[in-house]
């Protein structure tokens, strides 16, 4: 008997899964997560219930589904972005600015889904184990954006670094989506000031002197929680 995820392969089972995925996320834009119902989707897709939990065993599902999408999509984009450039500062703007743009035509339902962000036991938290994948893909953008400047990092910042620029991102991201000012001008102003802050912060901590500073604020941070892959921790053991 075939399973679920050989069936979706055949180009008429891809086609009903991608039927069910963009009408529900036309009603996560048109009535909010909370509000949509499985039996909605299954409606507005003109497929049977049954069929709609075949593809999607839940709402949470989708909502996965349109994480993995969005971070896929970022990843060619961003690589054409960086193209032909060296400074750490637009580099870490092409990161930010491609993500924004990709998030903006859901920025309502995204809004919603923050509410989740706090606890790494819900599914669609950014901290998740669900969202593991994702969550290292966004970081292996930082850590390209970071590496292909040139700029000179310590070693025990190294491996941390990549986490704490998505911790950044995600500040970002949130302030975004509840920017009211027109074109989220605000939101521009942030990234402008916050960015060249972060540069010259990245600069200073090369200097000895700020050796026990660098120490301090690295053990703030939970470094073998969702920040720091396997190969990661093996590499700060060394």
């Amino acid at each position: 008997m075939n399973s679920p995820s050989l069936k979706a392969r055949t180009p008429r089972a891809e086609d009903t899964r991608r039927k069910i995925y963009e009408a529900a996320m036309g009603l996560f834009r048109e009535k909010g997560f909370e509000p949509t119902t499985m039996r909605d989707i299954a409606a507005k897709a003109g497929v049977a219930l049954g069929g709609t939990y075949y593809y999607f065993s839940s709402k949470d599902a989708i909502v996965l589904a349109f994480y993995r999408e969005m971070q896929e999509s970022s990843t060619e984009l961003v690589m054409q972005a960086l193209s032909g450039k060296k400074d750490l500062k637009e580099r870490m703007r092409c990161v930010l600015e491609t993500r924004l743009e990709l998030l903006q035509p859901n920025r309502k339902f995204c809004a919603a889904l923050f509410r989740h962000a706090p606890d790494s036991s819900d599914p669609l938290s950014p901290f998740s184990e669900e969202t593991q994948l994702i969550r290292e893909g966004a970081m292996e953008q930082m850590r390209i954006a970071v590496e292909g400047s040139g700029a000179k990092v310590p070693a025990d910042l190294k491996p941390r670094l990549p986490y704490l620029l998505w911790l950044y991102q995600m500040a970002v991201i949130m302030f975004w989506l509840y920017d009211r000012t027109p074109n989220q001008e605000r939101t521009k102003r942030l990234l402008e000031k916050s960015l060249g802050l972060i540069v010259n912060l990245l600069r200073l901590s090369s200097l000895p002197l700020t050796k026990p500073l660098r120490k301090a604020v690295l053990d703030l941070v939970d470094l073998e929680g969702p920040g720091v892959t396997a190969a990661e921790s093996e590499a700060k053991s060394v």
